[in-house]
């Protein structure tokens, strides 16, 4: 089973690259955020021709989650459901060949000390606490998206020059920690202990060429799940050419 996670920053604009990418592909499931378009808009007919289901929590401009796959997603479930503020669509969540899969898109932050900021440490609280109450870390589960934290300084191109960010400050790899030890494991450290690796570039400033990155993107799996992980990948070559993310898909494969 290959399982993707990629911010794909407007499904609407980025379609023609997704389906390409869909094609010499071909993942099992691909859990998309920050789509950017209302639910009634997702491409779902195209996507359907490609050979994929969508499930979709939309939103028109901002946010926006989906998750795509080959078998029909059952038990589709939209947004954290526990009476706080989910104006903002974050979250998807799906059983989809036995395993649970949500998609997230977890808040920036804004700036430190900011409102938006204590929204961000709020929700990824409020994400642990989702997972205990509709979830059992004992069953297969994985957690992917676009989750605005790198966990730690080998995930950084310049760790010094984004301590202090909303990416990289202690109270956000805390957070992050404190959604990881409900009972997941980060797939892509299973095959990868090294630096270097990143997920995410600024448009600006040729960080891309640079490889002035951050690995912000991540496949989290729960251990009965994390244990039958064989091999895990971030596809850098996305980025490449006219009009790309500034994300790339990361990938994780399991042994069914």
């Amino acid at each position: 089973m290959r399982v993707a996670t990629w911010n794909v920053n407007s499904v609407r604009a980025r379609l023609p690259r997704l389906l390409a990418w869909l094609e010499a592909t071909r993942p099992d499931v691909l859990c998309l955020q920050e789509i950017k378009v209302e639910t009634a808009k997702f491409p779902a007919e195209t996507l359907a021709a490609a050979g994929y289901h969508a499930a979709v929590n939309g939103q028109r401009t901002y946010h926006g989650v989906a998750i795509l796959s080959r078998e029909p997603a059952l038990d589709v479930a939209a947004g954290l459901r526990d009476g706080g503020d989910d104006a903002q669509a974050r979250l998807v969540s799906a059983r989809i060949g036995g395993v649970r899969v949500l998609s997230a898109y977890v808040p920036n932050g804004g700036e430190v000390g900011s409102e938006k900021f204590a929204f961000k440490l709020a929700w990824l609280e409020r994400l642990r606490a989702h997972l205990a109450a509709t979830a059992s870390a004992q069953e297969p589960l994985v957690l992917c998206g676009d989750l605005n934290v790198a966990p730690e300084d080998r995930d950084v191109a310049h760790p010094e020059a984004w301590a202090d960010t909303v990416l990289c400050h202690a109270d956000v790899r805390t957070a992050l920690r404190r959604v990881m030890d409900w009972g997941l494991v980060d797939t892509f450290r299973l095959h990868h202990v090294d630096g270097g690796f990143y997920s995410w570039w600024d448009y600006r400033q040729l960080a891309f060429p640079r490889n002035d990155g951050l690995r912000i993107d991540h496949i989290l799996a729960t251990a009965p799940l994390a244990k039958r992980c064989t091999a895990a990948s971030i596809d850098r070559e996305a980025r490449k050419g006219a009009q790309p993310s500034d994300h790339v898909p990361v990938l994780a494969e399991f042994a069914t």
